[in-house]
């Protein structure tokens, strides 16, 4: 009796793996926090050694040439890490021979064959301007106006004091005749003759004198009108009518310049003075292009005229002077151009002039292989014009090189050509290698493992009483190539609750992926992940109904593609 009394009243032990229902609601959601934070850490972490071996990768790796490397799978045109094999689309042209000028290029200044300052040669008062600013005048033009009153004034007293004279002439003549009647009857004597004969003379003299008066009055009166001594422009007067002019001045009221024809000097290095001399004996009308100073438009063509006498020892050059007829009125007076002499042709091998290209080594193109890859090849430049440039050697007639896009490439780039089909690009066919490489059957992904690990039948931290679905399994085995490994479903059971289990969620099959690409690393035991690389949604606790603690869930392996 007092044993059963004994047994009754001892209280009874509670079996020890169960764990108090407090403990675990308190530890679950530490736990939680603890494996999310850790998850976005190692994320962090990824992504940047991720980043980083991309930037060095492709820096490394010259442009146009990843392609597919075994093992590496990855989606048409991928190469090694993802990179895309692309081939860089650039112009071309091929070298050929044509016949290429012989020119010599120089700064030029126009300059008018002739320039004259309007003066005046009498002194008077402007009367009237007769001439527009900047038009074009004709030799004999009458352009201004001196009041010419005082010299018509001028030319009448002159005139009177020939007439006095003239009669005065006359009767000496006259009188002399009579002398020379009494002479020879022997009734004066030889010095009345004499005297008579000297008279007469003096008075011629003063005849003489008073024509040439009147012959300067008349000149003077003529140059009161004020007229274009040669054809051309005239520029911008300096005196306003109503003003005093004087004879010999400086400033003149105007001046004219010749324009047509016009002459250019421009300036030759005294290294080519045996080419120019050479040249203009074998042809006198050696031709001249005159250029606007961008040196892309002709504004007149012309003839060279000659060398200067000597060299300019402080430039090493000599001047020369071609000729333009500038009918149209191209080229103006003192304007700077851009002037080409040519001296000859010859037959050279040419290429654009975009194709060369210069660097530490000199002069160099880009030559465009058979594969489609290019060969930087240094080659030394002849004569050139604004298009062509000549190549002295380096380079075959025929082949071709890059004469745009050639600041993207390096030697042995890829390239593409316009017109090219997307099989004659090695870029493409370096992306069918890629995707065929990374397929399926050779670059799977690897298979991730679960962190619950509730596949092989191991339980979970924070296990249920016995009877319960053990809470925390997950499926660890990665899908195959074409998806993502899915990853275990982990979910914390509710503390306290019973231990009837609760009905499986089975998400949708993942589908097998065909991309080619290889397959992501399986996830971990906290998601679980589509075949299609989507995630699928976790089970939450709080949407487990109470009074049921939630199975494991589980994903199926997605099938492996193109078997």
């Amino acid at each position: 009796m007092d044993h059963n009394s004994n047994n009754s009243t001892r209280p009874t032990p509670q079996p020890a793996s169960a764990p108090l229902p407090d403990a675990r609601a308190a530890t679950t959601p530490k736990r939680r926090s603890r494996w999310l934070g850790s998850t976005i850490a190692i994320a962090l972490v990824a992504a940047l050694a991720g980043g980083a071996w991309y930037l060095v990768q492709s820096k490394k790796t010259p442009a146009g040439m990843a392609g597919g490397a075994p093992g590496m799978g990855g989606p048409p045109g991928m190469g090694p890490g993802g990179m895309r094999a692309m081939a860089v689309t650039v112009g071309s042209a091929a070298a050929k021979r044509q016949t290429l000028p012989v020119t010599l290029t120089a700064m030029g200044t126009v300059v008018p064959t002739t320039t004259v300052t309007l003066t005046t040669q009498v002194s008077g008062i402007l009367r009237d301007v007769l001439f527009t600013e900047g038009q074009m005048v004709k030799k004999g033009q009458k352009l201004a106006q001196i009041d010419p009153r005082p010299f018509e004034q001028a030319l009448q007293q002159a005139k009177g004091q020939l007439a006095r004279d003239q009669a005065q002439l006359d009767a000496a003549r006259v009188t002399l005749k009579r002398y020379q009647t009494l002479w020879d009857q022997d009734s004066i004597a030889r010095q009345d003759l004499d005297t008579q004969a000297a008279l007469a003379k003096q008075l011629e003299g003063t005849v003489v004198a008073d024509q040439a008066q009147v012959q300067t009055a008349q000149l003077n009166l003529g140059y009161a009108s004020i007229t274009s001594p040669i054809d051309g422009r005239i520029g911008l007067r300096t005196m306003d009518p109503g003003n005093y002019i004087s004879a010999g001045g400086t400033t003149g009221i105007a001046v004219i310049t010749k324009v047509a024809p016009i002459d250019v000097s421009f300036t030759v290095p005294q290294d080519h003075i045996p080419s120019v001399l050479g040249a203009q004996k074998a042809d006198p009308r050696l031709p001249v292009a005159a250029l606007d100073r961008a040196g892309s438009k002709t504004l007149a063509q012309g003839v060279f005229l000659t060398l200067d006498n000597l060299v300019d020892t402080a430039t090493g050059t000599v001047k020369a002077k071609a000729r333009f007829e500038n009918t149209d009125g191209a080229l103006f007076p003192n304007q700077f151009v851009n002037t080409r002499l040519t001296l000859k042709d010859e037959s050279a091998l040419v290429v654009p002039v975009t194709a060369i290209r210069t660097g530490g080594n000199g002069d160099f193109v880009y030559v465009i292989n058979a594969d489609r890859t290019v060969t930087q090849r240094t080659v030394i430049r002849g004569m050139s014009t604004v298009e062509w440039v000549a190549i002295n050697s380096g380079l075959k007639e025929g082949e071709l090189v890059v004469t745009e896009g050639a600041d993207r490439l390096k030697d042995g780039a890829v390239v593409a050509l316009q017109g090219d089909t997307p099989t004659q690009a090695h870029g493409a066919s370096s992306g069918r290698r890629g995707a065929r490489e990374g397929s399926p059957r050779e670059g799977g992904g690897r298979r991730g493992n679960g962190e619950g690990r509730g596949a092989n039948g191991a339980t979970a931290p924070g296990a249920a009483a016995p009877g319960a679905a053990a809470p925390g399994t997950a499926a660890g085995n990665g899908a195959p190539a074409g998806g993502g490994g899915g990853g275990g479903v982990a979910v914390e059971p509710n503390a306290g609750q019973p231990s009837a289990a609760a009905p499986a969620v089975n998400p949708e099959p993942p589908a097998a992926g065909n991309s080619g690409s290889g397959g992501s690393g399986g996830s971990s035991g906290s998601t679980p992940s589509t075949g299609s690389g989507q995630t699928a949604p976790a089970i939450k606790p709080e949407e487990v109904p109470k009074g049921m603690a939630p199975a494991a869930t589980t994903v199926q392996p997605a099938q492996r593609a193109n078997q």
